[in-house]
């Protein structure tokens, strides 16, 4: 079989097989994105797979340098990176994209029990270590509705002085 129809035939497994998973992203006919944990995980990672033109016989490109990953240190990178290598050296010359993706997923803890729970950012060959703090919401507080005085007066009427309704506000008299 060419290459070209190798690739064809993953292809379309990998659409079948991932379809609907929303950590799955097809960037390209011959490159895609698959996100390792759960969103708000700071353990989660992004990995990247580009096929060149004689993908099955030579070995995909992978990269770990989507944005998402910023706050991964370039240590735990190269470790999952050289980890992924020697997995494809064992599928070298079969359709392995799969396989990585869930090599990864079935390997999430040991590739990241060395990443540090607080923030690392990378930017080019930069490191900057922070902590992960919660900025406080620039959102608008939800105002509280505004009653008028007759309104005040009539829920007023209803509670006694604890602002409790009264015993049996709410029984029904039955009429025989």
């Amino acid at each position: 079989m060419a290459a070209n129809e190798d690739q064809e035939m993953e292809l379309e497994a990998l659409r079948s097989i991932y379809e609907g998973d929303e950590c799955f992203k097809e960037l390209s006919p011959v490159s895609f994105q698959y996100r390792i944990g759960e969103n708000g995980d700071p353990k989660a990672f992004l990995i990247e797979i580009s096929w060149p033109e004689t993908y099955p016989q030579t070995a995909p490109n992978i990269s770990m340098n989507a944005f998402f990953n910023n706050t991964i240190s370039l240590a735990i990178k190269q470790s999952i990176l050289d980890k992924l290598m020697e997995e494809v050296e064992v599928n070298l010359g079969t359709a392995m994209t799969y396989t990585l993706f869930e090599y990864a997923k079935d390997n999430k803890e040991l590739f990241m029990e060395n990443q540090p729970v607080h923030i690392v950012t990378s930017v080019g060959n930069n490191i900057s270590i922070g902590t992960h703090e919660i900025a406080p919401s620039s959102k608008k507080r939800d105002k509280k509705e505004q009653l008028s005085k007759t309104q005040k007066r009539k829920l007023a009427d209803k509670t006694d002085h604890k602002g409790e309704l009264p015993r049996g506000w709410n029984w029904v008299d039955v009429i025989k």
